[in-house]
């Protein structure tokens, strides 16, 4: 089976910025919807939704619908995707 470098690289896009990691951070602890990691990032709603695209794109982090808001937490299989594409590099 062939290497998906896309793939790869946008799982590590996710880490390539502060807010992004910030966010990551946050999240650690739980689910949160996008209105409270707009209080809590003091942000604009483009800004964050840029953020959560590149996360949840990369699969590190999942989003669940629920009326107009987004709800966002880790995925566990993302971030262990993240964890064995480094254990591979050693």
């Amino acid at each position: 089976m062939e290497k998906d470098y896309e793939k790869d690289a946008r799982i590590f896009k996710a880490f390539c910025d502060p807010n992004r990691l910030k966010i990551l951070d946050i999240l650690k602890v739980g689910e949160y919807c996008a209105c409270k990691l707009l209080d809590i990032l003091d942000v604009s709603q483009s800004t964050l939704s840029h953020h959560m695209k590149i996360l949840t794109d990369s699969g590190i982090v999942n989003v669940r619908k629920e009326g107009k808001w987004s709800h966002y937490s880790l995925s566990e299989d993302g971030i262990q995707i993240a964890i064995d594409y480094l254990s591979q590099m050693k």
